[in-house]
């Protein structure tokens, strides 16, 4: 932790206590019955660019994101921050911002072979799930943290703990039917800080539009990969 006198010392801060954890224990044939259903539930998970406009409880979206919060992180430090929009004006604008940046990737940056590799799913700068889509989900990782006396927090492996904290907030999502497509549109980031009116020690990580599948959604019929070529058992 850095000394000076703009950051916390590690020794202000109060003492956890530890208390007992007991989580449930299944037996053997329940476990595997709940990790089958489970693998079989997110199997279904599908990057989806066809949302559909219908509204979506906020509720289920304020649950989805306290899932998502669950996450460990460096230290207990949970450097993320999960802005929704649902505001129209707001979200053409950050629609506008990315496929400004996008059409660069595509016409200049990301080159031919990136390009060509894209081609068979059907990609490209046009991003109108971002207009359409009831939320976006913008997902902020905290360089550091601020305490309410203005002293700098150190976050530790904040960019690890945040995408730990996406990939629950994904499966959240999968488990109450709603879809999205996983987008990083790093070149957008401060833009869409200033949009957003976050602080400079936050920065953007993922943007997540959500919501449900549009009735006539299509996606690539991709394949995954089967299980002994992405497990090594020793």
């Amino acid at each position: 932790i850095k000394q000076d006198g703009d950051w916390v010392d590690g020794g202000e801060e109060e003492e956890l206590e530890h208390v007992p954890y007991s989580p449930p224990r299944y037996p053997a044939e329940k476990m595997l019955e709940r990790s089958r259903d489970f693998y079989t539930l997110l199997n279904q998970r599908r990057s989806v660019r066809f949302i559909s406009p219908e509204p979506v409880p906020q509720e289920v979206i304020d649950n989805v994101i306290r899932t998502a919060g669950t996450a460990p992180s460096g230290a207990h430090t949970e450097p993320w921050t999960f802005v929704v929009v649902s505001d129209p004006e707001t979200k053409h604008q950050i629609r506008q911002i990315v496929e400004e940046e996008e059409e660069v990737n595509y016409r200049q940056r990301m080159g031919d072979k990136w390009v060509n590799d894209l081609a068979r799913l059907r990609t490209n700068w046009i991003k109108e799930y971002l207009d359409v889509a009831p939320y976006l989900l913008l997902i902020f990782k905290q360089t550091y943290g601020i305490l309410p006396n203005g002293k700098k927090k150190t976050h530790y492996y904040n960019e690890i703990s945040v995408s730990i904290s996406c990939g629950l907030l994904l499966a959240a999502l999968q488990n109450v039917g709603l879809v999205t497509v996983t987008s990083t549109p790093l070149n957008c980031g401060p833009q869409i800080r200033v949009l957003l009116k976050r602080p400079a020690n936050e920065k953007l990580l993922m943007l997540l539009p959500v919501g449900y599948p549009a009735s006539d959604a299509t996606v690539p019929d991709l394949k995954r990969k089967p299980l002994d070529d992405i497990m090594v058992h020793i």
